[in-house]
């Protein structure tokens, strides 16, 4: 029996998986993939397995091998549905899983997306969450014509000139989100006041204007939505690196990060914590989640063997930012609970192929992980907050107001 916390774990979804010739498996279904029947099954599978919530990928652009640039590649996956807007479908359809759509904050509104996010979890019933996400390419900015992202340097993301250039794309990222979640608070949680006796619906008192100032925007607010069930739906970015750490230390509920084994677990653990003692939470619950790239199958070397057969269909071995796995639920259960000891809370792990490796999560993975003590038994929280064990925030200005 573990002494230890139980995990968290959490799925992020990507069309047909994360290995890009994952939709020419016999059990895929790609015909299916602009459908909302499609993406239920998946998070439904998702929730039998009690996990405590997906992400859904997106983008602003085609997928693309290329780094920076589209690729003209028709042998892999191309074009995908809003995430939002598929967190919006699916959502009345699930009874606990939180849903976390990703959104690029770079060139949308942090008003519309404060509305979206706020009506995803009326719709869900508090379990509505994001998944922030910078642009960096050019063509992507070229979509809106209101800016001009300047190319990396050598087309890195890594180089310590890259990590300099997307340094005010991230600074931005973190200003956008303190105005979404100002705009969450402007409304007071019984502001409306629904009295038809009296003919007053809201208590005008009781909605507040933000009147945020940053470097990138201003918004004057308030919202036009009720203040969310979760008071602040949850907050969650990916990080390769320290520009990306300090957002997730100043702006983020949740990070995910990709150490390949238990030391660099520990070691970005601990400059998160660092960071997020500079910016002043060091007491708020941060949640840090290592992220893995997983094919899995019960008999010893068939994910293996199955990985190799996707790299000849794709013509090249497969490559990811994250570790890739391959075995078996148990010996994923061992990675986990060794990469746990560098400080990690929870894992996002990404399926390889999500008819098969999905699957291998739920009814693989999560039963060794439960008789190891290391994971829930049944879901004990009504919100995503609740399942991983944040308070719901006060309004601060209910607070100032008082």
């Amino acid at each position: 029996m573990s002494t230890t916390p139980p995990l968290h774990l959490a799925v992020a979804l990507d069309g047909t998986g994360w290995h890009p010739a994952s939709w020419r498996t016999p059990a895929a279904r790609p015909n299916d993939l602009l459908t909302a029947g499609y993406w239920r099954d998946l998070i439904a599978e998702a929730e039998r397995g009690l996990l405590d919530f997906v992400t859904v990928e997106d983008g602003l652009g085609l997928q693309s091998s290329l780094l920076l640039d589209p690729d003209d590649r028709t042998d892999q996956v191309r074009g995908r549905l809003d995430a939002v807007l598929i967190a919006a479908r699916v959502a009345p359809l699930t009874r606990h899983i939180g849903i976390v759509p990703t959104v690029v904050t770079t060139h949308t509104e942090p008003f519309h997306l404060s509305k979206a996010l706020a009506t995803l979890d009326y719709v869900s019933s508090g379990r509505a969450g994001l998944r922030v996400q910078i642009s960096a390419r050019p063509n992507e900015a070229a979509h809106f014509g209101r800016r001009t992202v300047e190319r990396l340097p050598d087309g890195d993301y890594n180089t310590p000139a890259g990590q300099a250039t997307v340094s005010g794309l991230f600074d931005e990222a973190a200003d956008y989100v303190e105005a979404v979640r100002r705009l969450w608070d402007s409304w007071e949680d019984d502001a409306e006041i629904r009295d038809v006796a009296t003919g007053r619906f809201i208590d005008r008192d009781k909605l507040h204007y933000i009147d945020f100032e940053g470097e990138h925007f201003s918004v004057k607010g308030p919202s036009i939505t009720p203040r969310p069930p979760q008071g602040q739906p949850l907050v969650t970015a990916l990080g390769h690196a320290s520009v990306p750490y300090r957002l997730i230390a100043r702006s983020a509920d949740v990070g995910y990060v990709t150490p390949h084994d238990v030391d660099q677990a520990r070691a970005v653990v601990a400059e998160i914590r660092q960071e997020q003692a500079a910016a002043g939470r060091a007491d708020d619950t941060l949640h840090v989640f290592g992220d893995l790239v997983v094919f899995v199958d019960d008999e010893p070397g068939a994910a293996r063997t199955r990985l190799e057969r996707l790299d000849a269909l794709a013509g090249e071995a497969y490559t990811s930012d994250a570790r890739i796995f391959t075995g078996t639920p148990a010996e994923l259960a061992d990675l986990l609970q060794e990469l746990q000891a560098g400080g990690l809370t929870g894992f996002r792990l990404r399926p390889g192929s999500v008819a098969e490796d999905l699957p291998a999560i739920t009814r693989g993975l999560v039963p060794e992980l439960q008789r190891r003590g290391a994971f829930r038994t049944a879901y004990e929280a009504d919100t995503l907050r609740g399942h991983l064990g944040l308070p719901r925030p006060a309004s601060r200005y209910a607070t100032a107001s008082a």
